[in-house]
């Protein structure tokens, strides 16, 4: 799934599945189960054992199907590493403006990661696709939602305590998309081999999303 596709998936879902410490015999049959119940988009961090065997090979396996791209950049060396494994999209946890320029000249969407206003300006001009508010869960929703009145122009995405509880509040109060960790991406039901439970959770993510998505032509 190329750029345009998988930015069009976003605007779909407004769902990024963050793939951490998984293992790498564990990767396929998760996506699969993302897949399954409507999450299309995924990281995998580069923190993770494995993770640029793993990029390369979900992008293989999910051609067309997913876009999958490489979580927990950091520095320029990861990027580099990403984008030799085939990342379709970068994310970072800080605002490294270089980083950010690099991803932009190689064509990929970046989304770094920011906290205050003067961060989230600055990674935007540097040339991010959308700014990751993170860690959202301390930063709470009515911060986000004040952000929005004078940075309303720029995309954001929250990153931190996302639920199927709470998905829609973060995407009512102006989010443009919601990265979603441990409460989908469950090491516990992951080791268990339980996949219809990664498959009903993404299911019920997608839903209460549903209302803030567009639509995607073909879909």
């Amino acid at each position: 799934m190329e750029r345009e596709q998988g930015l069009a998936e976003m605007r779909r879902t407004r769902i990024i599945a963050i793939v951490r410490g998984v293992e790498e015999n564990d990767a396929e049959r998760l996506a699969e189960a993302l897949r399954l119940g409507g999450i299309t988009v995924m990281e995998i961090t580069m923190n993770t054992p494995g993770a640029e065997r793993m990029i390369r090979r979900l992008r293989k396996t999910f051609e067309g199907k997913m876009f999958i791209g490489a979580g927990t950049v950091t520095d320029t060396e990861e990027l580099a590493k990403a984008l030799e494994a085939g990342a379709s999209f970068a994310v970072t946890p800080n605002t490294d403006e270089e980083v950010i320029r690099r991803a932009a000249d190689a064509g990929i969407p970046i989304f770094p990661g920011a906290m205050t206003p003067s961060e989230i300006v600055k990674a935007w001009k540097a040339g991010a696709t959308a700014v990751k508010l993170f860690p959202s869960a301390s930063l709470g929703l009515g911060y986000i939602q004040e952000l929005q009145g004078p940075l309303s122009h720029i995309p954001m995405i929250a990153v931190g305590g996302v639920r199927p509880d709470n998905i829609a509040e973060y995407l009512r109060v102006g989010c443009f998309a919601v990265g979603v960790g441990s409460s989908i991406v469950n090491l516990r039901q992951i080791k268990a081999g339980n996949w219809s439970w990664i498959e009903e959770q993404a299911r019920k993510l997608v839903q209460e999303a549903l209302p803030y998505g567009e639509s995607v032509a073909g879909n």
